[in-house]
């Protein structure tokens, strides 16, 4: 199937590379490539079964071979799909086969606004091409392009992210263990005591003198999966802390993580969240760094209505949390440094809303110090290092 456009990409010279242009509709079932070169002004479309990344650069090769031989230049080929469930791989997999691939953020590809709108796999693709080609004709603000980590920055970041995944599961144990005693009127049980199983042999409900077998039953289950979890958490928090305690660690962000650590409240956690999730990579400037991580500002002007909508919260929700939990543990452990003075001008004994709000700006500001810290060793003014 085809579907006609009008291409108005620059002509090639005889000198210059001929570009072939696919963009890639993933899914779980299939894969649809919607494909355009300078043979044709009509879209072509091709499906694979998902996964199959062997028939789709063996389609790349027939379209560059019959580019090649009709022209009689050199071809480059430009892919480019939107980021979601399958990662980087095929990323890294059409790099490695010499294809320039873009991976899409697909929150900032503009869509119909109509409350309506037909949506299919087919459509998405022949959209995704035709922002490619508006990409490479130098259009601005046509989407945002994801910086792909490396294989060995990914797996950096499993350390902090398992343990966050561990901590839910715990949670989760630990509720339910307490909702199963509060059906039996039993409210004081504490699951994360070291004591639990003796504990639970004492547990008496309110209308009789045992705990139903089924009931105690499913309580023991739910103590081994605790357990287990637990024990995984103080694997991973053994390996996080080695990382600040050891001389020679081998972490791939250890010196950075070492460095975040040396200031007053920061602990080994908050510096592998904030090395693992933002400081692994650089930036140019500190917008940047604030609009990464979703400090960045979101005013609203339709001719004379003017607001703030507050922040944009369009980056790493993680790394967004824990800069504002820093923000809170900064004003108690360094109340003494110029950000810790810079709020309490602002907010003085104000509760509420305004210190809520206020907490936000410091989390940013702090954000930027820490940042101007690893890149040039500036301790952020009237901090205190750790003895």
């Amino acid at each position: 199937m085809t579907a006609r456009t009008v291409t108005t990409l620059p002509a090639a010279t005889q000198d210059e590379t001929v570009r072939c242009l696919l963009a890639i509709e993933l899914s779980k079932t299939s894969w649809i490539v919607a494909v355009n070169t300078s043979l044709s002004d009509k879209i072509s479309r091709q499906t694979f079964k998902a996964r199959d990344w062997k028939g789709l650069l063996e389609l790349i090769g027939r379209l560059r071979a019959r580019v090649s031989r009709e022209f009689g230049r050199a071809v480059e080929v430009i892919s480019c799909y939107e980021a979601g469930y399958d990662g980087f791989w095929l990323h890294r997999q059409l790099e490695a086969h010499g294809i320039r691939n873009h991976v899409i953020d697909p929150a900032s590809l503009q869509v119909d606004r109509r409350a309506r709108r037909a949506k299919t796999d087919r459509i998405d693709a022949e959209r995704l091409l035709r922002s490619l080609m508006a990409h490479l004709r130098g259009e601005p603000k046509v989407w945002s392009v994801v910086r792909v980590p490396s294989e060995a920055e990914e797996d950096a970041r499993r350390l902090h992210r398992e343990r966050e995944r561990l901590i839910a599961e715990r949670v989760a144990h630990v509720n339910r263990i307490k909702g199963l005693c509060a059906l039996h009127g039993i409210y004081d049980y504490e699951p994360m005591r070291c004591a639990r199983r003796a504990q639970l042999e004492r547990l008496r409900p309110v209308h009789g003198d045992e705990l139903p077998p089924g009931l105690k039953a499913e309580l023991e289950r739910e103590l081994t999966r605790l357990e287990v979890v637990l024990e995984m958490i103080a694997t991973l928090e053994a390996e996080r802390d080695a990382i600040v305690s050891e001389e020679a660690p081998t972490h791939r962000n250890a010196d950075k993580i070492r460095v975040l650590h040396r200031l007053k409240a920061i602990g080994p956690e908050f510096a592998t969240v904030l090395v693992g999730e933002v400081f692994y990579r650089g930036f140019d400037n500190r917008r940047q760094l604030g609009s990464y991580v979703g400090f960045a500002p979101s005013p609203f002007q339709s001719g004379e209505r003017a607001r703030e909508q507050g922040i944009s919260k369009a980056g790493n929700p993680k790394a967004r949390r824990t800069m504002v939990e820093l923000a809170w543990l900064w004003l108690r452990y360094q109340p003494d440094s110029a950000l810790s003075i810079w709020f309490r001008e602002r907010v003085g004994s104000m509760k509420g809303r305004i210190r809520r709000i206020t907490i936000v700006a410091l989390a940013r500001k702090l954000l930027v110090a820490l940042w101007r810290y690893l890149e040039t060793g500036a301790i952020p003014h009237g901090a205190v290092l750790k003895a």
